[in-house]
């Protein structure tokens, strides 16, 4: 039966025909045939899995109370699960994934690492002040002399460690995160535990195994810090500890009662006493642009600063300047058609595009190298240059092997901005008496920039964060002498920030983050400068 005739019997019912765009109707089965093909049960099993995973975090996040991260999964798995099931939903099923992953690695990394920059995180204020409270106390617990000892029993859950005693004839049992309770149907004999409902009881085996994770173990015995913690030095007799140090919640204040010190909070985030002395750890508070003014105001951090601040400038400068020179050169000869084997030429020139960058880094610096480098013992007959470790010839080291990993790529731009120009606009010139200098100055170079402009200041933004080479070549040695952060003369601001965040000793995350909040205003700024200017050469 054609639609035709369907229509018409439908007409002839009295029902209204169905409208002329109206997909063909299909057989009992067919609707279910296609619900169930194997691209919807693909997309089925995908969102399932999205699901899953969804899932995992959101309980993960709710386990530590990250309320944010909860509310921002159950937003995503809403989305997903609504415009992947949804026929209007067409558009957005390309669109939906780009999005998440913009909202999580671009704007908030972006929105996180501005709220860090205005805080004192990192080591010694990396938690909150209950948190540094419990610390502190703990780190100065001592035995109470004279205690009552327990027959222990070490307990595990899922991996995490526990201990049970018996104490006024009642079995209570805790963890590093859960202070001692009373465990009910826990079995005992005498002062020994046997067994404790949802624990595994661990046998001597198993203790020796991990002898020192419960040593080191602390259980708290109620939920005020200064009750003290549960804990043992044999796996099998347990003490009360309690710290020397009292605090007092409604003062909040720490004292020492042997010598009556008393330590108050401060701005940021200790506990101090009067004649300055500081309790470890601290807690994160808000300290305003106090990271961004020590830049400025810090005489210790100030000199390496503006000294790696001009080279990074430079660097990026001439790195941008270098390329685009050398590129230009090589794609203005070899663009001309009386050069033989052209070919052969650009493919060669490309050699160093070819290889990853982080590779061809590590080549130079063992080329490079002082003692045994195959430039001083070979090319320069055992020479004793100090290409990596002297200041300026680090700095000049590291400007030689950018050219040599980044001609090629100005080579290719330039080769393909040369060929896209008019041949008639070039033969036009000629005719009016223009020589091939002016052609170059007057023809060539404008529409040229026009077309690499753009790339011009996405390498300039490039270079300014250019952490590997930095990072592979010199690690940004030679050191500065005297700083607090372990900075080199060759480091560039992006390199700057890994040695603030990571491997000064101190990881210092808020000051880390203040400056790479500066290094993308710079950027920023100088892309809409450069854009601006851009837009002149394709008006002019």
């Amino acid at each position: 039966m054609t639609d035709q005739q369907t229509a018409q019997d439908v007409v002839s019912q009295g029902a209204p025909p169905p409208p002329e765009d109206a997909p063909p109707r299909s057989r009992s089965g067919d609707s279910h045939a296609r619900a169930f093909s194997p691209g919807f049960v693909a997309k089925l099993l995908l969102v399932a899995l999205v699901d899953a995973l969804g899932v995992y975090g959101i309980l993960a996040a709710a386990a530590v109370n990250s309320w944010v991260i909860v509310a921002f999964l159950v937003f995503a798995l809403v989305v997903v699960n609504w415009v992947y099931f949804s026929r209007r939903m067409m558009p957005a099923k390309y669109l939906v994934p780009g999005l998440l992953f913009l909202l999580v690695y671009q704007l908030f990394a972006m929105a996180y690492t501005g709220f860090i920059a205005f805080t004192n995180y990192g080591d010694g204020h990396n938690s909150s002040k209950s948190d540094a409270i419990e610390s502190i106390l703990a780190q100065n617990e001592r035995r109470v002399e004279g205690s009552q000892s327990y027959p222990l029993t070490v307990v595990s859950r899922l991996g995490n460690l526990g201990f049970a005693i018996v104490q006024d004839g009642e079995v209570q049992v805790g963890t590093a995160d859960k202070p001692l309770e009373p465990a009910s149907d826990a079995t005992h004999d005498g002062d020994k535990v046997t067994a404790v409902p949802g624990y595994d009881v661990l046998q001597f085996a198993q203790i020796a195994q991990q002898q020192e994770a419960i040593t080191n173990l602390r259980v708290p015995v109620s939920d005020d810090p200064n009750d003290g913690s549960l804990r043992t030095q044999d796996g099998s007799t347990g003490y009360i500890y309690t710290s020397t140090l009292v605090y007092d919640a409604n003062a909040d204040t720490m004292t020492d009662p042997a010598t009556g010190t008393v330590y108050t909070p401060s701005d940021h985030g200790n506990f101090v006493s009067a004649d300055g002395t500081v309790l470890l750890p601290g807690w994160r508070v808000t300290v305003g642009f106090e990271n961004f003014t020590s830049f400025f105001t810090d005489s210790r951090i100030a000199g390496p600063f503006f000294s790696i601040l001009w080279w990074t400038f430079a660097f990026a400068i001439l790195s941008v300047l270098t390329c685009f020179v050398v590129g230009l050169f090589l794609a203005v000869v070899f663009n001309d058609p009386r050069v033989k084997g052209r070919r052969i030429y650009r493919s060669l020139l490309l050699m160093p595009y070819a290889l990853p960058a982080f590779i061809s880094a590590l080549v130079w610096r063992g080329l490079l190298n002082q003692r045994f480098g195959f430039i001083n013992e070979v090319l320069l007959g055992g020479a004793d240059i100090p290409w990596l470790t002297n200041p300026w010839l680090a700095k000049l080291s590291i400007l030689g092997v950018n050219l040599w990993l980044g001609f090629p790529y100005m080579f290719l731009v330039c080769t393909g901005a040369l060929q896209s120009i008019p041949g008639d606009v070039i033969e036009s010139a000629r005719m009016d008496g223009a020589g091939a200098a002016r052609i170059q100055r007057s023809i060539v170079l404008p529409l040229l920039l026009v077309a690499t402009a753009p790339l011009l200041i996405a390498s300039f933004a490039f270079n300014f964060n250019n952490f590997t080479l930095i990072y592979l070549l010199t690690g940004g040695g030679p050191n500065f002498q005297g700083t607090p952060i372990l900075v080199g003369h060759t480091d560039i601001l992006i390199s700057m920030v890994y040695s603030v965040a990571f491997e000064s000793g101190l990881k210092q995350y808020g000051l880390a983050s203040a400056l790479s909040i500066m290094i993308f205003l710079i950027v920023g700024a100088i892309s809409w400068a450069g854009f601006r200017r851009t837009r002149r050469l394709e008006e002019l």
